[in-house]
């Protein structure tokens, strides 16, 4: 699940490991949304600890029960140079390096910052973690970022980040991607499946 909508979201403002708050909408969309998450009934509720992302699992903690875990793995993608800037500044001072983001090639952010595969082996180490944990028919929920969970949940399923990224759209706030343990009706492999996409309260 991405984190609800932040100050930084509505200002256009480059955040990668800034700590923003959410906004007034942000807040109004964790209401909104937490239920739909607790309807999953999660044996496991683990965020990035940053607060945007903590204080998003904290309002799913108070619906089920559970305690919130944080792991700065789950961080999103660092994008050095670039934190604390506005977007129009960024494409402005610095347009080779969004050419080639446009492109789709997984260029450090911000010069000083991480790649899309460095955000992989990082999150992708945590929600294996995660995955060990559960038990047949338990579900967790990770409360990620933007760049983050679209890498991690596409990274459990083995896709290539590149196809990945030429795909899939980015998730909005407060919205989440649904992931399934299934296995084909003549096999007897079971793999991590992308049932549901960019799903959230207006959409579930």
């Amino acid at each position: 699940m991405r984190h609800a909508e932040t100050v930084d979201n509505a200002a256009r403002i480059w955040q990668g490991h800034k700590d923003s708050e959410l906004s007034a909408s942000g807040r109004a969309q964790v209401l909104d949304a937490a239920p739909h998450l607790a309807a999953y009934q999660p044996a496991l509720l683990v965020s990035s600890d940053l607060q945007r992302a903590a204080a998003t699992a904290d309002a799913i903690a108070q619906l089920t029960g559970l305690e919130v875990r944080l792991d700065s793995r789950l961080r999103e993608v660092h994008v050095g140079e670039w934190q604390g800037l506005h977007a129009d500044e960024v494409r402005a001072r610095y347009p080779e390096a969004i050419a080639a983001l446009d492109r789709g090639e997984d260029v450090p952010r911000g010069v000083t910052g991480e790649t899309r595969e460095d955000v992989a082996r990082r999150v992708g180490e945590s929600v294996r973690e995660i995955e060990r944990e559960l038990l047949d028919g338990e579900t967790a929920i990770i409360v990620t970022h933007g760049v983050s969970g679209r890498v991690g949940a596409t990274d459990l399923v083995g896709l290539d980040q590149d196809v990945a990224d030429a795909i899939f759209r980015g998730l909005d706030n407060c919205h989440w991607i649904e992931l399934v343990e299934g296995r084909k009706s003549f096999s007897e492999r079971v793999r991590w499946r992308i049932s549901g996409w960019n799903l959230g309260p207006w959409k579930a």
